[in-house]
């Protein structure tokens, strides 16, 4: 977790009780994207954390994940490869099914999308279990290429995703214990 003694991230942060079922307790990233001053911030601290690592590109997972990876990806001159929920990629894809913290989803990626041998950052904006980011992980390794990191603006490691995305280097911006 990145730490910063003059902005504090969880001001930005909307907690919403009981969605999207009862007992769960839910971090709204909609409040980072309507404050320019925290979605400025979530940005520079990643290109603050990478801008010594060699990344060949950024793969983002739909939806929110596309909302921070792509003003990184910009700043930082990468491709940026688009994470998909089933059935919204138009060409040969890769596919894997995965559980969620509530449930089973699939993802896909543009097999040709996938950089072979090259160094690639796998970002979301939160990390719960890590379910979705180890499926995309697989997806990636799988079509040739290397996921050396793992970012996410919020981690919930109570729920211990670090356990299933080990031995990868996961990086998160702010972190809740419940």
């Amino acid at each position: 977790m990145l730490k910063d003694s003059h902005f504090n991230l969880d001001d930005y942060i909307r907690k919403v009780p009981d969605f999207p079922r009862k007992g769960i307790l839910y971090y709204d990233i909609s409040s980072i994207l309507i404050s320019p001053e925290a979605f400025l911030f979530c940005i520079d601290s990643m290109v603050n954390a990478y801008k010594n690592k060699n990344f060949h590109a950024v793969a983002a997972i739909e939806a929110r994940g596309f909302l921070f990876a792509a003003p990184f990806a910009i700043r930082m001159g990468l491709p940026l490869i688009l994470v998909r929920k089933k059935g919204k990629l138009p060409c040969v894809v890769s596919s894997k099914e995965y559980d969620l913290e509530y449930g089973k989803g699939v993802i896909e990626i543009h097999c040709s999308d996938i950089p072979k041998g090259k160094n690639v950052l796998l970002v979301d904006d939160l990390i719960a279990t890590g379910g979705t980011l180890d499926a995309t992980r697989f997806l990636l390794v799988n079509g040739g290429a290397i996921v050396s990191d793992i970012f996410g603006v919020i981690g919930l490691p109570f729920l211990n995703y670090k356990k299933l995305l080990d031995p990868t280097p996961v990086l998160t911006l702010i972190n809740y214990d419940m």
